[in-house]
């Protein structure tokens, strides 16, 4: 059994400039002993990718206020499959309508968090997602 901590990427994907909301997240999973790593601003699909590969990370977790989750994640899910990411979980927040979500979710993308949900919340998910994957 793997017991080394959840390594959780941080990532903000596009021209989307606010970051808040992604280093208050990055900064809660730590606390809950989760090792982080944050991407910064202004990610492609590609580099987000290419960072959890070399990062070796059970989840990535990608934060989006602008409108292109309908083009961003399922990007990222195809560059997931391209390189034989299927045990790394793919999961998100932002302003996301629900309708959206659930198309996102059919595609392969684990929850999406909307504004407001607690930091508890998201880190319990991706803890139990992990040991879900780890033990299969």
């Amino acid at each position: 059994m793997n017991n080394r901590p959840v390594r959780v990427l941080v990532a903000k994907v596009g021209l989307d400039g606010h970051d808040r909301g992604a280093k208050v997240i990055a900064t809660s999973l730590r606390d809950a002993g989760m090792e982080v790593i944050y991407t910064g601003l202004r990610q492609t699909p590609e580099m987000v990718v290419n960072t959890a590969l070399q990062e070796d990370v059970d989840a990535i977790g990608v934060s989006i206020l602008s409108g292109a989750h309908n083009t961003v994640f399922p990007k990222i899910i195809a560059l997931m499959k391209e390189k034989d990411m299927h045990d790394v979980l793919l999961t998100g927040g932002g302003i996301i309508p629900e309708e959206d979500m659930a198309k996102l979710n059919e595609l392969g993308v684990g929850k999406l968090f909307a504004p407001g949900t607690t930091t508890t919340e998201i880190a319990d998910y991706i803890s139990a997602k992990v040991k879900e994957k780890r033990n299969f």
